[in-house]
C-alpha cells in the first residue's frame, strides 16, 4: 500500500506537470487538490501511533470516519422502531410527541410482538371508569412524623442531573418546566446553581459523597454551608446519595473539559480538573452513623424531608439499615431506588453493564423489607431507571414506588436525539455540554414548555390507564394487576413473580438474624 501510494503520487505529479507544459498552465491548479492529499499521505507514512494509517496512508483514515458515522447511520437507517438502545424509537417518539403536543396516537396496531417473552401489560376492566384523576392530584405526601416541613411530591419528577453534567441552559429549562408544571427538580450531586433558582421551581437537593456545595477545603461535610443552602425556600427535600444506578460503588465523574470556572466555584473544587467523587461517604461508615447523619440534616434543615438514594447491592446491608431504623426509631422520610439500567452521563463500562441490581429487583427488595418491618407507611419510596411512559409509572407503583423520577425522558423532552455524546462535551443539541457554541442553541424559553407538556402528558396517560383498568385510586394498584409473558403459552402476574412478604414471618426473621435491634446511633 505504501509503495502504491508513492507510485500514484509520483505519477500524479508527473502527469499534472506534463499536462500543464503541453496543454495549458491552468492544469497546475490540480496541485491545489493533489498536494494536500500527497502531504497527508506523507504524514501518514510517518505515523507510528496508528498502524492502520501508517500501512494505508490516507485510505486508512476512512476507518475512523466510518466509526464516527456508524451510530448515526445505524440509528437513522438500519435499526427498526422497536430495537434501538438504550431507548428505541417508539419510546423516544412518545416523548417527542407529548413534549410538542403533537398527535401521540399510533396507526395500524402495536409494533411489539405480544407473544414474545418479556411482553408486559395491564388488563382492562369490562367496567372502565368514566373519568380519571387530574394530573394536579397525582401527588404523594413525603414526610415522616419527625418531619416538620412535609412536601407534596408529584408522581413524576426530574431525576438527578447536575449542573456540570448538563449545561446551564438545560438546567434552567428543566427547572422552569418544573415550576410551571408543579413538580420537583432533583439537582444532582453537583450542588445548587443560579440556574436551579432562576425560575423558582421546587428542588430536591442531592448531596453526594463529595458534598459539593456543603464541603470544607478538605472535602468534608460542612454543617454551616449545608444549613445556608438548606434554608433556601426552593429546596423542598434533601437526598443523600449513597450510590447511583449507572455506576454503583463508584463516585460521580465530571470531566475536566466540563469543569468550568463557574461550576468549580459552585462545587468548591479546582477548575479544569477531572473530578471523581469518592465511592463512599466520610460522614458515616455504618447504618447507625448513617441514620445519625439523617437526623443531623433534618435538624440543620429545620425539619425538611431527608432521604437516601441507592442502587441496591448487598441486600443484607439494606436489611441491616432497615433494622437499624426499627432499633433507633430514626427513619429517613424517603428512599430512592435507582436501577442499574439508569444513567445519563459518563460511567466506566464495567460498572454500567455489570454492577448493581435492576430497578425492579431493587424496588421489590426495598419495598418488601420496609413492609416486613412495619416501616412502609412512614418511609416513602421513589424510583428511577428508564421511567419514560405512563405505563412505566404504572409498573413502578405496582412494585412499590410512591413516586418516580425520569432523567432520559426529560432530556428527550428538551430535544435530546440520543447521539450518545453525553460524556464527550460535544452534545449536538446543547444539553450535556459546557461549550457555549452548543448550549446557547438551547433556548430555555422554548424548551421549558416541552418539559412541562411531557410531564403532564405522561401522568395523564397514567391516569387514563388506571381508569381503563377500573382502578379508582392509585393506592389500589397492586402487583397482581401487571402481567408478563414468560413463554409463548405461559403468563404470570407481578405478584407471582415478586410475591409480597409475610409480615409476621419476615419481620421476625429479620429481627432474629440482625444484631442492630437496640441502642441509639453514635453522635
Amino acid at each position: 500500500m505504501r509503495a502504491a501510494f508513492l507510485l500514484i503520487s509520483a505519477v500524479s505529479i508527473a502527469l499534472i506537470s506534463l499536462l500543464a507544459f503541453f496543454i495549458h498552465p491552468s492544469f497546475y491548479y490540480c496541485f491545489i487538490v493533489a498536494a494536500p492529499i500527497i502531504a497527508l499521505g506523507a504524514l501518514d507514512m510517518s505515523n507510528r501511533k496508528h498502524t492502520l494509517i501508517h500501512n494505508y496512508p490516507v485510505v486508512g483514515r476512512l476507518r475512523y470516519v466510518m466509526e464516527q458515522l456508524r451510530p448515526k447511520i445505524y440509528q437513522y437507517f438500519i435499526e427498526s422502531d422497536t430495537d434501538g438502545s438504550p431507548l428505541n424509537r417508539v419510546t423516544r417518539s412518545i416523548v417527542y410527541q407529548r413534549a410538542k403536543q403533537d398527535n401521540d396516537t399510533t396507526p395500524f396496531g402495536t409494533q411489539f410482538d405480544i407473544y414474545a417473552p418479556g411482553y408486559e401489560w395491564i388488563n382492562h376492566s369490562v367496567y372502565p371508569l368514566p373519568g380519571h384523576s387530574r394530573v394536579e392530584d397525582l401527588k404523594v405526601q413525603v414526610g415522616s412524623l419527625a418531619c416538620r416541613q412535609p412536601y407534596s411530591l408529584s408522581f413524576l419528577n426530574i431525576s438527578a442531573m447536575s449542573y456540570g453534567a448538563l449545561s446551564k441552559t438545560a438546567i434552567e429549562a428543566l427547572n422552569w418546566g418544573a415550576k410551571t408544571g408543579d413538580f420537583a427538580h432533583n439537582t444532582g450531586e453537583g450542588g445548587i446553581s443560579p440556574y436551579h433558582l432562576k425560575h423558582g421551581g421546587d428542588l430536591i437537593w442531592q448531596i453526594g459523597t463529595a458534598y459539593f456545595g456543603c464541603r470544607d477545603v478538605n472535602g468534608k461535610f460542612d454543617p454551616e454551608l449545608f444549613k445556608e443552602q438548606a434554608k433556601i425556600p426552593a429546596v423542598k427535600m434533601i437526598e443523600i446519595k449513597l450510590s447511583q444506578g449507572a455506576k454503583p460503588g463508584h463516585g460521580g465523574i465530571l470531566p475536566g473539559s466540563k469543569n468550568t470556572l463557574e461550576i468549580a466555584a459552585i462545587r468548591k473544587v479546582t477548575p479544569g480538573q477531572t473530578i471523581i467523587s469518592p465511592p463512599g461517604h466520610n460522614a458515616f461508615s455504618n447504618a447507625l452513623e448513617m441514620l445519625a447523619f439523617v437526623n443531623r440534616l433534618r435538624e440543620l434543615s429545620e425539619g425538611k424531608p431527608i432521604g437516601l438514594k441507592l442502587c441496591v447491592g448487598n441486600t443484607g446491608e439494606f436489611e441491616d439499615l432497615a433494622q437499624a431504623m426499627v432499633g433507633t426509631g430514626i427513619k429517613p422520610d424517603f428512599i430512592t431506588v435507582d436501577g442499574a439500567e439508569g444513567g445519563t452521563g459518563s460511567a466506566p463500562p464495567e460498572f454500567s453493564n455489570s454492577i448493581g441490581m435492576s430497578l425492579r429487583d431493587g424496588l421489590v427488595t426495598v419495598s418488601n423489607t420496609l413492609a416486613a418491618l412495619g416501616l412502609r407507611k412512614e418511609v416513602k419510596i421513589l424510583c428511577s431507571g428508564k421511567i419514560i411512559s405512563g405505563f412505566d409509572v404504572i409498573k413502578a407503583r405496582a412494585l412499590g414506588a410512591d413516586a418516580c423520577y425520569s432523567a432520559r425522558g426529560m432530556m428527550l423532552a428538551l430535544g435530546c436525539i440520543q447521539a450518545l455524546e453525553c460524556n464527550k462535551n460535544k452534545c449536538p443539541v446543547g444539553i450535556t455540554t459546557q461549550k457555549a457554541s452548543l448550549y446557547k442553541g438551547l433556548a430555555p424559553q422554548k424548551k421549558y414548555v416541552r418539559v412541562k407538556n411531557y410531564h403532564h402528558g405522561t401522568l395523564n396517560s397514567f391516569a387514563e390507564i388506571l381508569a381503563a383498568a377500573g382502578i379508582s385510586d392509585p393506592t389500589l394498584l397492586e402487583r397482581r394487576h401487571i402481567w408478563r409473558r414468560i413463554s409463548f403459552n405461559e403468563i404470570k402476574n407481578f405478584e407471582e413473580l415478586y410475591p409480597y412478604p409475610s409480615e409476621i414471618e419476615s419481620a421476625q426473621g429479620l429481627l432474629d438474624s440482625l444484631p442492630l435491634t437496640k441502642g441509639q446511633p453514635e453522635k
